[in-house]
């Protein structure tokens, strides 16, 4: 049997193992670099009172939740009832991160939907969005009292997440 003809049998063979790999995987598992790593600092107007700051810093000593969400988007609408039933608990205080958001729009939405965070960076340009590596809202990011990035959820925080993942490691960060 010629060798040559051997080729594209081994080329698709090795191509379908490569599906079977990527099918058992969850689209929402993307491995973060910054996982274990300190998370980014900043240092941002808050939403609510822009004349005044918000940094990564100000939280160090505390677990706490950074969730990244806009108006103009979908998902972080579907995501914001949980987040303010999670927020009543006081299990994890929750900081917002707004964006490349419309300021007005915000407030708006805060006010009329409840505000489920304990205070809320404007990151207009979304600079600091990219240092975290945001691939889009909303994300979330379990940061340890020692500003280590513990956990990243990518897309809506759900109650399978927030019941199994955050706050079973929120628990253990905090002993």
């Amino acid at each position: 049997m010629n060798r040559i003809l051997l080729v594209p049998l081994v080329l698709f063979i090795a191509l379908v193992a490569f599906l079977m790999i990527g099918l058992r995987r969850d689209p929402h598992e993307v491995p973060s670099p910054l996982i274990n790593k300190p998370a980014p600092a900043f240092q941002l107007p808050q939403l609510q009172v822009p004349g005044k700051t918000v940094s990564a810093e100000e939280m160090r000593g505390k677990v706490w939740l950074l969730n990244v969400w806009a108006t103009w988007c979908v998902a972080c609408r579907e995501e914001h009832p949980l987040l303010v039933e999670y927020s009543k608990t006081g299990a994890v205080p929750i900081y917002g991160l707004d964006y490349k958001d419309d300021r007005a729009a915000a407030l708006r939405l805060l006010s009329e939907e409840g505000n489920p965070y304990v205070l809320t960076a404007s990151d207009t340009d979304g600079r600091v969005a990219i240092d975290y590596g945001v691939y889009g809202a909303p994300e979330s990011y379990l940061i340890d009292r020692d500003g280590v990035i513990r956990f990243k959820q990518i897309g809506p925080l759900t109650e399978d997440v927030w019941q199994n993942r955050i706050l079973p490691l929120a628990k253990e960060l905090n002993r």
